[in-house]
């Protein structure tokens, strides 16, 4: 007989029919009378009701299956007389796939976020990490349909480059040397490397992106990238997803609409395709989600100056607000709780900030006629701070040869984006989305490591 996904079983109202479902039990509840064994496969956070007869099965073997364990139940869907559910399966018989020993970690009760990340491979099976992981791959699903619902191409970029498209310097080396030998010898002869140069894991597809928008008009990326920043914050990651679209003949005011439009889309279709999951995860993780998530779909962002933005944060200060990281006025780089103070207490609204100083943005990036500022529009969100980065990029190639010379890059290892804006530029704009900080908002989570089923981190690689 065909398996049913728990999923299904709990929307059908077949009543009397006999299937067969198969997966994990969540809890196991015995009595002279009754055994009741709440089965879920993944396919929803919804559990399956199992009722057991004891008379009916082996009496050792309906024992032994504990919290975690894996089985078989073929049987007739009733519809249930509990409450909490619909449907349950009267079972006729057990088959055991896989017995779970009382040291299974994810036993059922209270356990913390930290104590489950060292079980990583195992947390993925409780029902809040079920939850995650299946709004995860919805959030993929609504973001390759936005993007090809409105012209873009899926459009793939390297893991391994020569190039830093950020200029912070915070990458991973990729090699084929002897390092051992390298240390002993000193210096380093990078012809004998496996590519003949320098090469590193990337931080950002978006270089190569714009190659791709001065040929198809419009793409996107969506893949790994990955960050040598010896960061322990609950919002950074070693190894995380990009999401980077680059437009040909876009401006800025376009580009802060597809911003808009796009995060808003995406969080709709969780809205419209999670909720089971949100519903669970309002009440377990945070109480205030759904309604922060329908109200970012429901406002119109704030458009504002980095200028303003900075007259805003010192007025705050002026009143007594306290910040763990100074303000210092015009031209200082904006922290996580400068950004949220925006969006959460001033305005109580996503914000999108434009105008920002040249100095503390990347080389690439289109200055404004008074030379000081550039055209970004980087997006702030209640509970994250920055969830998209963009900017207009800089199409002249005078100019942005000037902008390498000045930070000291060196222009021999970007004469391949050079060439885009020496043979037939035009003007584009593109962003960036961290993947994880959209799961992050959407979900509730308070730890980026609990949105990424194995998390990469400073001492950390472990699965």
């Amino acid at each position: 007989m065909k398996r049913t996904k728990v999923v299904d079983a709990l929307k059908s109202t077949d009543y009397g029919k006999e299937i067969v479902v198969k997966g994990w039990a969540r809890s196991h509840r015995s009595s002279k009378a009754v055994d009741f064994i709440a089965l879920n496969d993944g396919s929803t956070i919804k559990n399956l009701q199992v009722v057991v007869d004891p008379s009916a099965v082996d009496a050792e073997e309906l024992k032994s299956i504990t919290t975690g364990a894996c089985i078989g139940v073929e049987g007739t869907l009733v519809e249930s007389q509990g409450k909490g559910q619909t449907v349950e399966v009267q079972a006729k018989k057990i088959v055991i796939y896989g017995l779970c020993p009382n040291d299974y970690p994810m036993q059922k009760k209270g356990q913390s976020f930290e104590y489950m990340r060292q079980f990583a491979h195992m947390r993925l099976r409780t029902n809040t990490f079920g939850a995650v992981f299946r709004i995860r791959h919805n959030m993929a699903i609504a973001i390759h349909k936005y993007f090809h619902d409105h012209g873009f191409y899926y459009f793939n970029t390297p893991l391994i480059t020569a190039s830093d498209a950020e200029g912070a310097g915070e990458m991973f080396q990729v090699t084929t040397l002897d390092l051992d030998r390298v240390a002993k010898e000193g210096q380093v002869d990078y012809s004998k490397d496996f590519f003949g140069k320098k090469t590193n894991l990337t931080v950002s597809g978006q270089l190569e992106g714009e190659l791709g928008a001065t040929a198809l008009g419009a793409i996107y990326t969506f893949g790994p990238t990955f960050r040598a920043e010896n960061s322990n914050t609950p919002r950074h990651l070693a190894e995380f997803w990009m999401i980077e679209p680059e437009i040909a003949f876009m401006d800025k005011d376009e580009l802060m609409d597809l911003e808009e439009d796009f995060i808003k889309y995406c969080v709709q279709w969780a809205l419209d395709n999670c909720m089971d999951d949100l519903e669970f995860l309002n009440k377990m993780i945070d109480k205030t989600l759904l309604d922060t998530l329908h109200s970012v779909v429901k406002e119109s962002f704030v458009r504002l100056p980095y200028t303003e933005g900075i007259k805003i944060l010192e007025q705050a200060v002026k009143d007594g607000h306290k910040f763990e990281n100074p303000v210092t006025g015009w031209g200082m780089d904006l922290n996580s709780e400068h950004e949220r103070y925006l969006v959460e207490q001033h305005f109580k609204k996503p914000v999108i900030m434009t105008d920002y100083p040249s100095e503390i943005k990347a080389f690439y990036m289109k200055k404004n006629p008074d030379g000081k500022t550039m055209q970004g529009t980087d997006v702030l969100f209640p509970r994250i701070g920055e969830i998209i980065g963009g900017s207009v990029r800089e199409e002249s190639y005078e100019k942005l040869l000037d902008e390498i010379e000045k930070r000291h890059m060196k222009e021999s290892t970007y004469s391949w984006y050079l060439d885009t804006r020496k043979y037939g530029s035009c003007p584009h704009a593109g962003f960036g989305l961290g993947f994880e900080r959209l799961i992050l908002f959407v979900t509730g989570m308070q730890n980026i490591r609990d949105v990424i089923p194995f998390p990469r981190t400073p001492k950390n690689a472990e699965f």
